[in-house]
């Protein structure tokens, strides 16, 4: 089994609590836990003293509250968190995202929750990064924990009514889930008394710190008891959050559920290099081979998220967007349309990328390269989850190929460099898709009436093209067309060549009209921001925009002769989201 036990003793005595005791021998173990999806071909029963089962050692109202949720077996996190020598201790959890860490802190945290008389006041605080964290922490726990009538789980996060926080906050919930800022606020307000907490869980410890929130995790660790049990859970365990954990623990115990930094063998990853002007077009290929699909694409900038969402809307996708500029009620109804099925495409920011736990996403699509090799491991590991199959494709552009190599290689995956498909190769991967849905309902026997309708479709035709016809009838009816896109292939390192395939995607005119915008990089331009603001502000395709220099301050781009004049008066009116942006006509090139 891969787990590692490592006896970590550094601390900071005066943030640092001694270890609780061990629970009273009547208390089950609460430090093991079953996978939160594994599928289950025959529902066990309850385990007995003589027929040994996964989930020995569980509390019984958990146990039966996994059971009904479809739990079969215990992940290696949740068997790690049982083991006798991680009773009673300070925890350091570090897993694969979608590996069941919540639940498994949900047992861990059971041991001072079972009897009702001593669980007065709040028990334990759990502290996230995000608002959409917090939420799914404290549903998780709900559902695990709802066999404890007298346990009450509350969220109290930034962005939502603190006024109504702190009525839920009156009556003391046993958890708090929080975030930490405004964990803290309610503190010092007074609406959370710590005294009687037991338990303090930094959760994705290595995000928070990125995101700048120490400070407020040093001033909860001196508001809690010194006798608490601490824990820190997070998929990868960087020097600053070791340092973290040293000083906020004393004799922790490192659960390692899966090898740190060891790729998801789930996950198939893929990376595409993307010519200047394609971005766009690779994505809605994509979606196109991915029909039916629940699909989460990655961006770097808030304002990407709703320019990409509102073009792939207007080309038929159903879409949401997700980035931290929303309020919380926008995040919340965003999340569960993508969760519930309403779209199938949900646009985000790195927000999503941490503890977005969406069941059943088949493809994660990184637009924007990731920031570090951990960012690339959070986004991609929202896809494969609870033992599903999944993919993620990476769209590189050509002049960062080898950085892409590089971060690939750090996040320690195996990578599959694959040309963007064509239009045509799109559309014959989704015939082959309905041939084979047609050969399979061919094997199920056909009914009396169904076959005399096929008799008479027959008479007097061409049976080849009676088929042909159904195949079409059959075909999944897309959004829109495939896009054009140059195909660019992976050159060991080069810059590859991509002049041929331009200029077969570009003969269709002779000329070019050069515009120019008062948008530079000190700014925030991009070729791929520069590209989506010109088609959906002209109303052009990709394709006929030419080739974009980008200076610091103003750019200049090219679009094909015969639709610049129809795109010169459309941009000539303010634009409603980027009413400051002015463009216009330069010279024309040959």
């Amino acid at each position: 089994m891969p787990v590692v036990l490592d006896e970590s003793t550094e601390a900071n005595p005066a943030l640092t609590p001694a270890p609780a005791e061990a629970p009273a021998p009547e208390a089950t173990p609460a430090n093991a836990t079953p996978t939160e999806a594994t599928p289950a071909n025959a529902t066990p029963t309850e385990a007995t003293p003589s027929e040994p089962t996964p989930f020995d050692g569980i509390p019984a109202a958990l146990r039966r509250a996994m059971l009904a949720h479809g739990f079969v077996d215990l992940t290696a996190v949740q068997r790690a968190v049982l083991q006798p020598e991680a009773r009673g201790r300070n925890l350091r959890i570090s897993s694969q995202t979608g590996s069941g860490k919540t639940v498994a802190l949900g047992i861990v945290l059971a041991d001072d929750l079972l009897d009702p008389a001593a669980c007065t006041g709040t028990r334990a605080l759990v502290v996230t990064p995000t608002r959409e964290l917090a939420t799914q922490v404290q549903g998780e726990l709900r559902w695990l924990l709802a066999g404890l009538p007298h346990v009450r789980v509350e969220a109290v996060t930034g962005g939502t009514d603190m006024i109504r926080e702190r009525h839920a906050l009156r009556r003391a919930p046993t958890i708090i889930v929080a975030t930490p800022g405004r964990l803290l606020d309610h503190v010092r307000r007074g609406s959370v008394d710590c005294k009687n907490v037991r338990h303090l869980v930094l959760d994705e410890a290595d995000r928070m710190l990125d995101m700048g929130f120490r400070e407020d995790l040093e001033a909860i660790v001196e508001a809690v008891p010194a006798d608490r049990r601490s824990h820190l859970v997070s998929a990868t365990f960087p020097a600053q959050v070791r340092r973290l954990a040293d000083k906020v623990q004393v004799d922790a115990v490192h659960l390692q559920g899966t090898e740190l930094g060891a790729a998801n063998d789930d996950i198939e990853h893929s990376a595409s290099l993307v010519d200047r002007g394609d971005t766009y077009g690779a994505i809605v290929n994509a979606l196109l081979l991915g029909q039916g699909e629940r699909v989460l694409v990655f961006v770097e900038r808030r304002a990407d998220t709703a320019e990409l969402a509102d073009r792939l809307t207007a080309d038929g996708f159903a879409v949401q967007a997700l980035s931290g500029e929303l309020s919380q009620s926008q995040r919340t109804r965003a999340l569960e349309a993508f969760r519930s099925g309403v779209v199938d495409v949900l646009v985000s920011t790195d927000v999503a990328a941490r503890g977005l736990d969406v069941p059943d996403i088949s493809l994660v699509i990184q637009v924007d390269l990731p920031k570090d090799p951990n960012d690339y491991t959070h986004r991609s590991g929202r896809t494969g989850r609870a033992g599903r199959k999944g993919r993620s494709l990476l769209l590189v552009p050509i002049r960062a190929q080898r950085h892409a190599a590089s971060l690939l290689a750090a996040a320690k995956v195996e990578v599959v460099w694959r040309p963007l498909p064509t239009a045509d190769e799109i559309h014959e991967a989704l015939g082959e898709r309905t041939r084979a849905l047609v050969n399979a309902r061919l094997g199920e026997a056909a009914s009396t009436r169904g076959l005399a309708q096929a008799a008479e479709l027959l008479e007097g035709r061409d049976p080849a093209q009676v088929v042909a016809t159904l195949l079409q009838l059959a075909a999944p009816k897309l959004p829109c067309a495939p896009k054009q896109v140059r195909s660019v292939t992976a050159d060991a390192g080069r810059r590859p060549a991509v002049a041929a395939a331009r200029a077969k995607h570009t003969r269709h005119t002779g000329r070019f009209i050069r515009f120019s915008i008062n948008w530079g990089h000190r700014k925030g331009a991009t070729p791929s921001r520069l590209l989506s603001h010109l088609c959906r502000r002209g109303e052009i395709d990709s394709g006929l925009v030419g080739a974009i220099e980008i200076g610091p301050g103003s750019a200049t781009f090219e679009v094909a002769d015969h639709v610049a004049g129809g795109f010169e008066q459309r941009v000539r009116e303010p634009d409603r989201r980027e009413p400051l942006l002015r463009i216009s006509r330069q010279e024309s090139t040959g």
